[in-house]
């Protein structure tokens, strides 16, 4: 049982708080004002002990603030013997736990409550207006919240950003507080953590670098630059965390863009942000000066989606995530044991560690991976820049064979759908003025339009998704475009970067091995981003091929000369 504590040490606590919203009331609702309040009656009513204890920009809704929690803990040790508050609504706009604390916790704790202004005392009883008022304050709560979420879905839906503070590596404009402008010294770590990532470094290692090197959080950067910030610098200096990691390389702001509606709350009462879908996303493209281009942000997102997992050694491969087994589909697991040397990792299947009877090993050493990908692309690139023309027409055309009838059915499906929604609503005409000269039955009519609608409404609904998808297929001509451009910029190949790889190569599948004449086979495919698998064509035929574009050459400057 608690121990009584004598009268002369309990304390009367006058607490004040103060909403956001209330600062809009003026002066008489301010924490200055309500503390003469209390102290007046406190002294007037020789109330003990008075301790004057106060909220600063707590909304009422919610009951975890900082100077009331300490109250309820002073009293659940029995050191509150009183608790005043100017107004009701002071003590909170949540009528459930309100009433709990009026009803049954002040009445545990044996604390006396007092609201000045609404002339509530429970050394004289509660009454029973008092919940009719509790309601009236949480109504307050709810149309205030409803009144700021109409105001922060017009601003969001005219583009403007609704971040208190921008990210990490932008800062207000001081002429437009709507509009970001680039912060440098912020933007450099942000260009160097995209960098660490591309070069194959996860969340966690990019962590633990900008650690070592001392550099400061987020958080820490703007306290340090006088910026006021919802989250506390870390209780460690330059405590960088992969979570803090892991949020700058998914903010797709960084190439530009304003992201509004990101997240929701459930209800008024419900701090806690929830993520939303990123379709009801409402995105606005370059409003803002670009740290990140969009060709870097797109192939982090797609390291993202393989995230690759250091050996207990920490050892990272640049081609994990992307080496899939050619029976199971399953990827490939990188190893690289603290007993091998470099050139001893390998690569496994997952289905056979999991279970050796499921798939087999197709074991490869990443040394003869790393040989096929260079080889490969010095071929893929080389072929690019001396037959750009034909490169581009092999792909097209091949990209016709493959895809000309989807893209003719496509077609077919959207055009039919479109027609069918016209025909729906001449039908429904049609079934009317049939009803109207009693031809047609009411209640067969009702059925008949019910139907109609229906199917109408469903063919509206998968329009979109058709189109995006017959927009994606023919995008393959961009595509291939863009492919060609960047393989013409890589002039001379002769090692493999974290950069090169992902920039070029889609996934590389990895066939089990096999004996031949007492030698060890492996078929190994590499599959290229946009064109997918590419076989070069055979050295006779290149250096056949590379003689005639020689000499073409040759003849040309002789005339041009």
């Amino acid at each position: 049982m608690k121990k009584k504590q004598p009268n002369e040490q309990r304390i009367t606590a006058l607490y004040a708080r103060l909403s956001r919203d209330d600062e809009k009331e003026g002066i008489s609702g301010s924490i200055q004002n309500q503390r003469a309040i209390l102290e007046k009656f406190a002294a007037d009513n020789h109330l003990p002990n008075p301790r004057f204890m106060f909220d600063d920009g707590y909304s009422g809704v919610t009951f975890t603030r900082p100077a009331f929690m300490e109250i309820m803990e002073l009293a659940e040790q029995g050191l509150v013997a009183n608790l005043v508050v100017k107004d009701h609504s002071r003590l909170g706009r949540n009528r459930l736990v309100v009433g709990q604390l009026l009803e049954e916790d002040f009445v545990r704790l044996n604390v006396r409550y007092i609201a000045i202004m609404d002339n509530i005392d429970t050394a004289n009883g509660v009454s029973d207006i008092v919940p009719m008022q509790d309601l009236f304050n949480e109504w307050h709560a709810k149309n205030t919240s409803d009144k700021v979420r109409r105001v922060m879905q017009s601003r969001g839906n005219a583009g403007i950003p609704l971040t208190t503070n921008p990210p990490f590596g932008y800062k207000k404009d001081p002429e437009n507080k709507n509009r970001w402008i680039v912060d440098k010294p912020a933007a450099e770590i942000v260009q160097r953590i995209f960098q660490m990532c591309v070069s194959g470094l996860g969340p966690m290692q990019i962590a633990k670098r900008l650690k070592a090197e001392g550099v400061m959080t987020p958080s820490e950067y703007l306290h340090n630059t006088g910026i006021n910030c919802a989250n506390k610098p870390p209780a460690y200096p330059c405590n960088w965390s992969s979570g803090t990691v892991a949020g700058i390389l998914d903010r797709q702001e960084y190439v530009g863009d304003t992201v509004n509606f990101r997240t929701y709350r459930q209800s008024f009462k419900q701090k806690k942000q929830l993520d939303r879908p990123q379709e009801d996303w409402k995105v606005f493209s370059d409003t803002h000066p670009a740290i990140i281009d969009r060709e870097t942000f797109a192939l982090v997102q797609s390291l993202r989606q393989h995230r690759r997992r250091p050996t207990r050694t920490g050892a990272v491969s640049m081609f994990s995530g992307l080496l899939y087994c050619a029976d199971c589909g399953e990827k490939l697991y990188y190893s690289a044991m603290g007993n091998y040397k470099r050139e001893q990792a390998n690569f496994f299947c997952s289905s056979y560690r999991k279970a050796p009877g499921v798939c087999s090993a197709h074991y490869i050493r990443e040394r003869i991976v790393e040989q096929l990908v260079l080889e490969g692309l010095q071929r893929l690139l080389w072929y690019v820049q001396v037959y750009e023309k034909r490169f581009a027409q092999e792909q097209m055309e091949r990209f016709g064979l493959q895809e000309k009838k989807e893209l003719t059915a496509k077609r077919r499906e959207l055009d039919k759908a479109k027609q069918r929604v016209v025909e729906i609503d001449q039908l429904i005409q049609k079934s009317y003025e049939d009803m109207t000269k009693g031809l047609l039955s009411e209640e067969r009519f009702a059925t008949l339009t019910v139907s109609l609608e229906t199917e109408q409404k469903q063919l509206k609904a998968a329009i979109p998704e058709m189109e995006a998808r017959l927009d994606a297929t023919t995008d393959k001509a961009a595509d291939l475009q863009r492919f060609i451009e960047r393989a013409r910029q890589v002039t001379r190949l002769t090692e493999l970067t974290p950069e090169i790889v992902h920039e070029f190569i889609d996934k590389i599948v990895v066939s089990k091995p096999e004996k031949l004449d007492g030698k060890r086979h492996q078929r190994v495919d590499i599959h290229y981003n946009t064109i997918g698998l590419w076989v070069a064509p055979e050295p006779e035929t290149l250096e056949q091929e590379y003689m005639a574009y020689y000499q073409a050459m040759r003849k040309r400057k002789k005339k041009t000369a």
